[in-house]
This record gives structure tokens, sequence and C-alpha cells, in this order.
């Protein structure tokens, strides 16, 4: 999980409600936190939990998994997950057979690629050693195949 990055967080919050057209005292009402903790907020002097940036993000009308990644609560690569999967359970023209439908083959495509990712990565930080030939195997041998298991002790 990322580092929490108040400051950042501050920045985009106000960012978003001047966009919104609102003043911290209306937001802070819409979101349900006080005027004074949604100031220290925005100014990077709280960390606010995930219960209150989801309320902010309703209020602002945005997503609450990105208000979660410029926290550091959640990372990016699960916050396109959440999203994706969200769109899906929401999409209206398509029904829950289809829906779940979609979520699974989405699933096993995200565990194949998983799976393949690691697999190269494993071959990127494996040493390198090339397979002797067969030559080189028996010059460089000190068991001929006549001392093997299965050779014949000559008689004395």
């Amino acid at each position: 999980m990322a580092s929490l990055n108040v400051g950042n967080l501050g920045e985009y919050l106000r960012e978003q409600r001047r966009t919104a057209q609102l003043s911290l005292r209306q937001l802070a009402e819409a979101a349900g936190v006080s005027n004074p903790y949604l100031s220290q907020i925005e100014r990077g002097l709280r960390k606010p939990s995930a219960e209150v940036l989801q309320q902010v993000a309703k209020a602002l009308r945005i997503s609450a998994e990105t208000l979660y990644v410029r926290a550091g609560i959640l990372d990016e690569k699960e916050r396109d997950e959440l999203e994706t999967r969200a769109v899906i359970l929401a999409d209206p023209s398509i029904n829950e057979r289809q829906k779940q439908v979609l979520l699974q083959i989405y699933d096993s495509f995200r565990k194949e690629n998983a799976a393949e990712n690691a697999a190269e990565s494993a071959a990127e930080t494996a040493p390198e050693t090339a397979p002797e030939s067969a030559a080189e195997t028996a010059a460089g041998s000190t068991v001929s195949p006549a001392s093997g298991p299965d050779a014949e002790t000559p008689l004395k």
C-alpha cells in the first residue's frame, strides 16, 4: 500500500471543490463533515478516513477510488480493477447473468496475465546458464558410459 500523501490530496480536493463551484462551507455541509476539519484536510494537516473520503467524493460527484489513490489508501491498479467492475455492474443494458459472465472472463484474463508477467519476471531474474551439448557433456564427463550402474564388471 502506498504511503499517505495528504498534501497532494488536499490540493486535489480544493481543485475539485472549486471546479464544482462550491465553497468550503457548502462542501463540508454536503459531505457531512465540519468546515474546520475539511479546511485542515485541504491544507494537508489532517488524514481523512476512507469513510470521510467517500462522503466528500459523493458530495463532489467524483470517484471515491480516485480519492483513495490520492490519499495512498488504494493502489492505482486496484482502483482500475474496481472501476472496471463498477462500470460492468452499473451497465443497465446487460442483465445480471451477463454481468457475472463478463466479470468471470475479466478475472480469468487478469489471472492469466498475472501468471504470464510472473513467469516473465522470473525468467528475467534467473541466472542465464546454457545447457551443455551432448558432446560437451561426454567430453568433460568423468563417468564413461561403461561405468554406469548397468555396466558389467570385467572378470579377473
